[in-house]
């Protein structure tokens, strides 16, 4: 898909320098970028890739430096002033106003009205949201409200919003993050068409796979610095990988020392839920971590929120060590030594402006209380700073607002939360959706370490590889059945895609995700 880039400069971002707070996170950055090119900018989290493109944004002004546009020098300090100069950005976390339809968010700011009147032109607002749409094969109702989209959905109508702006620089934050392969194609596709129109777009990312199918060049960031900037066709895997930590990552997923019990902590036998699963039957054994792989609406996500109170089965028999029991809400699930850690951590994982502190306690709070009542402080900060600690997690203080902390942190916390009620049994779905190559490793050895410590584990996640290279079994779904369940040994991408796609003619919106 790599069509030739145009060699005009577009964008020179020289000698940039930011701190904040007297840290330094920018020193002295230059990124160039040309015109009708896709360019990647990677790094760790940390690395200073979303201070730097924040700043080309208008979100943040430089200490230091300079941007030139098309050979002027250019400076703005609002997001809508680097709109109006052509720069529009697409970020990873999302923030749709919930109470718009779809059009009226795509058009936000521009929307046709009538000559003289400044009333909205609905019929033409939508109509361009329609063309739009259909130009970038994307089916969604421009009528419908933000709140009632899918996460996917959402995803695609920002993408949407940013081409409508005809910006000559696109930026785009992790973009696929949330979109199963079949959208990921409508997005290269979009790609692609504003390639050849000449429109340059920066892309971050942490799917190796997409950097060199669509990128033409890639810049690496670490520590604030640029590492290196070169053609894309110039590096590999490996050498990416070591130009971003600094060092050879060896290999990614931890080796097993210890092989899973032969106990069962849970068994599921002939789950439904209506529309979403049917006659799902599984055991869980001690010490193990099972997989969940299938097409994108398979029903995973739905069976974990089944086994953990979220949902209600109409029928089937949910068994915890050796026990039938009636998981009815989440807090009969944490009854149960259950924990759940959702993919959606922005929304339903954590409280963006709370402390670290108040993040990792606030499900635990019985067991650092006298009488239930009383906090005991220092049992509280004792536990806290211990998981900090043994969870590796980056924070000056425990104070500090979990929203200011990297995904991978955040992720982390999330853990901790959980490990202070003592779960056996740890629902994880997508655990590492959103993070970096180096927080992605770090997951993936805190779930070797809690499952060879006796705690089982179910993990959903789209990326095959992780199936692959953490998982003892994995079941493998398709349109809410279970097709098949893989032994560690058997687990491979074709077997994985081939049960995966078992119906997929009967519901071709769904796919797998790979990475």
């Amino acid at each position: 898909m790599n069509l030739k880039a145009n060699t005009t400069e577009l964008l020179e971002m020289k000698d940039i320098v930011k701190s904040f707070d007297g840290v330094s996170v920018l020193k002295k950055i230059y990124f160039s970028l040309k015109k009708g090119e896709v360019h990647a900018l990677m790094g760790e989290n940390g690395a200073g890739k979303s201070t730097l493109m924040k700043i080309l944004a208008g979100l943040y002004v430089p200490d230091k430096g300079q941007i030139s546009l098309n050979g002027k020098q250019i400076t703005y300090k609002t997001p809508q002033h680097a709109l109006e100069t052509g720069i529009a950005m697409i970020y990873q976390e999302l923030n749709p106003i919930g109470d718009m339809t779809v059009a009226e968010n795509v058009f936000l700011g521009k929307e046709p009205t009538f000559s003289f009147l400044k009333i909205i032109d609905r019929k033409k607002l939508n109509q361009m949201t329609i063309d739009l749409f259909q130009d970038a094969n994307i089916s969604i109702d421009p009528n419908k409200y933000m709140r009632d989209l899918s996460i996917a959905e959402k995803q695609l109508v920002e993408i949407m919003k940013a081409v409508s702006c005809n910006a000559s620089i696109i930026i785009m934050d992790e973009p696929t993050s949330s979109l199963s392969v079949r959208e990921a194609e409508k997005l290269f596709a979009i790609i692609k068409k504003l390639k050849e129109k000449d429109v340059s777009i920066i892309y971050i990312s942490h799917r190796m796979d997409e950097i060199f199918r669509v990128c033409d060049s890639i810049t690496v960031m670490r520590d604030g610095n640029t590492i290196i900037s070169d053609s894309a066709e110039n590096f590999t895997n490996e050498s990416l990988i070591k130009h971003m930590v600094g060092r050879p990552l060896g290999e990614l997923f931890p080796e097993v020392s210890k092989k899973p019990e032969a106990e069962t902590v849970l068994e599921v036998k002939n789950l439904n839920l209506k529309n979403k699963f049917q006659n799902i039957s599984f055991k869980l054994n001690k010490g193990e971590i099972l997989g969940l792989a299938g097409l994108v609406g398979a029903g995973r996500t739905e069976i974990l929120e089944t086994l953990f109170g979220l949902s209600k089965a109409y029928s089937g028999d949910i068994i915890i060590n050796g026990k039938k029991v009636n998981i009815s809400s989440p807090s009969s699930a944490v009854a149960n030594k259950m924990a759940f850690i959702t993919e959606d951590r922005k929304q339903q994982g954590i409280c963006a402006d709370s402390s670290v502190n108040d993040n990792m306690t606030i499900s635990c709070l019985k067991n650092i209380c006298y009488m239930g009542e009383i906090i005991d402080m220092k049992t509280e900060k004792k536990e806290v700073n211990g998981l900090i600690s043994k969870l590796n997690i980056k924070t000056s203080h425990r104070s500090k607002p979990i929203g200011l902390l990297s995904g991978g942190n955040q992720q982390k916390v999330i853990l901790g939360r959980w490990l202070l009620n003592g779960p056996s049994i740890i629902l994880l779905d997508e655990p590492t959706r959103g993070i970096d190559i180096g927080a992605k490793q770090e997951i993936y050895k805190l779930i070797r370490t809690l499952a060879e410590s006796g705690k089982s584990i179910i993990m959903i996640s789209s990326e095959i590889p992780e199936i692959i290279g953490l998982c003892d079994r994995s079941l493998v779904l398709c349109n809410g059945n279970l097709i098949t369940t893989l032994d560690r040994s058997e687990i491979t991408q074709e077997k994985i895609l081939e049960a995966a796609m078992t119906f997929e003619n009967r519901n071709p919106e769904m796919n797998l995700q790979e990475s």
